[in-house]
């Protein structure tokens, strides 16, 4: 997205790869990395349930980062009308790989509909785009890629205005890690036709933008079909849900909001997903364990020292820290713990992506540890509050106390696998709450 805006002028089709077919059940392949965290399934049986799980072309099937860019691709008009969850090398996802080509050629400045990129994603799109992710309870990430995409087109799109359209959009889908179902029972169930005529009918999203099948948003308000001569065509989406345990009316949501929030304290600002934690889990008050790493933190659960209730703060995750790479090694353990009846919960300046579910998660943590950020002041036993009904993430220690603490300096980020190759951008790049870019500075600078 960023590289197309970069060339505003000319038209994109974004063309998805759609899912892979349906392999091992989200919660088999989640129990079976649980199990082998504790020692009780061995490296040949979580090998069998990984391939199991990912077994073909396509994106995998949970509800993270790659599908939920493929359904706010689709929501921002970028897209073939319901190309976002055909499984690759079937007749129809050809038909809509054709008909993307053929539109893309159709939409340039040799035609009569000329539809540069720069010109159809405007402040509405993004709107539209921050109203599917919070009616889908998408990926985490793009708390940080919508705001990093907006920003390469000239829009400046904040945490503040994710949080405010998350308290006015109802979740309409239960999808993993959000429920059981997975994207291709979601797409049986009526898919992004259903959710996007739902939407357009509570008047949650703006129709009259541009997309490159043409002005508004109704066409994305079907289900793509190929006719009995073989023909692309498209019909309207299903008047009732096929699965209301996955895909709801907008009349009848699982939740009013969206289930993102932005926490604010003592400690930074963060997002945290809660459309997947039970709602006893919603606030949190126990002392902080302190880890640098997620290996850490395994392996002080393989040692069996993270005993009672306690709050896992993994720093110095952040952009400048280390690139902000995907922590999902910490949720097998923390899943564990959760399970054997434990209340805990992880604050961290990294990131989760669409992997945050059941375990409350305080993440994008920022000002991040590396440059001195409230993080960097915590001790082992401080006592940390995380509230997602009041919005707060704080350490219950006196200000004074925590204000004259000497931060922990920062990390080095290592040497080889091309952490050197990359040093000009970690020093350059910007906070999570900014999009974690290395050109978004440039255009809100901070007032000195």
């Amino acid at each position: 997205m960023i590289g197309a805006l970069s060339f505003g002028h000319l038209p994109a089709v974004f063309i998805p790869a759609g899912p892979m077919t349906s392999g091992l059940p989200n919660e088999q392949k989640s129990k079976v990395r649980q199990l082998f965290a504790e020692g009780r399934a061995t490296r040949a049986e979580l090998l069998e349930a990984e391939a199991k799980s990912y077994h073909g072309p396509g994106t995998c099937t949970f509800y993270g980062t790659a599908n939920t860019n493929q359904m706010l691709v689709e929501i921002m008009g970028l897209h073939v009308p319901g190309a976002a969850f055909v499984n690759p090398g079937t007749p129809l996802r050809d038909s809509l790989t054709r008909a993307a080509v053929q539109r893309a050629l159709a939409i340039t400045a040799l035609g009569n509909d000329y539809t540069p990129v720069g010109e159809m994603l405007d402040e509405r799109v993004f709107v539209n785009a921050c109203v599917g992710l919070h009616a889908t309870g998408g990926s985490t990430n793009h708390t940080m890629h919508l705001l990093a995409m907006a920003a390469s087109a000239g829009i400046h799109l904040t945490w503040n205005d994710l949080h405010d359209l998350a308290a006015i959009t109802p979740l309409l889908c239960r999808i993993y890690p959000n429920g059981r179902a997975d994207v291709n029972h979601f797409s049986a169930a009526g898919g992004t036709g259903f959710l996007i005529r739902e939407l357009l009918s509570a008047g949650l999203l703006h129709a009259d933008v541009r997309t490159v099948w043409g002005r508004g948003l109704a066409p994305y308000a079907a289900e793509p079909v190929l006719g009995a001569s073989g023909m692309l065509g498209w019909r309207p989406p299903p008047e009732a849900s096929g699965a209301p345990e996955i895909l709801r009316a907008a009349a009848t949501p699982f939740q009013a909001t969206g289930g993102l929030c932005v926490l604010d304290g003592n400690l930074g600002r963060a997002v945290m997903k809660t459309s997947a934690v039970a709602p006893d889990r919603h606030v949190i008050e126990a002392p902080a364990r302190i880890f640098h790493s997620q290996e850490a933190l395994q392996v002080a659960f393989r040692n069996g020292t993270l005993t009672g209730d306690f709050v896992a703060v993994v720093r110095f995750q952040g952009p400048r820290a280390n690139g902000m790479p995907e922590l999902h090694k910490l949720m097998p353990p923390l899943g564990v713990l959760q399970d054997r009846g434990q209340h805990v919960a992880l604050v961290t300046d990294g990131r989760l992506s669409g992997a945050s579910g059941k375990i409350p998660a305080a993440i994008h943590v920022t000002p991040e540890a590396q440059e001195g950020g409230p993080l960097a002041r915590l001790r082992d036993g401080d006592l940390i509050r995380l509230d997602a009904t009041a919005g707060q993430l704080a350490a219950l220690v006196p200000a004074a106390v925590f204000a004259a603490r000497v931060p922990v300096p920062p990390m080095a980020p290592g040497e080889g696998v091309g952490r050197e190759l990359f040093a000009p951008f970690r020093t350059g790049v910007g906070p999570a709450d900014r999009g974690a870019t290395i050109f978004n500075a440039l255009l809100h600078p901070v007032a000195a």
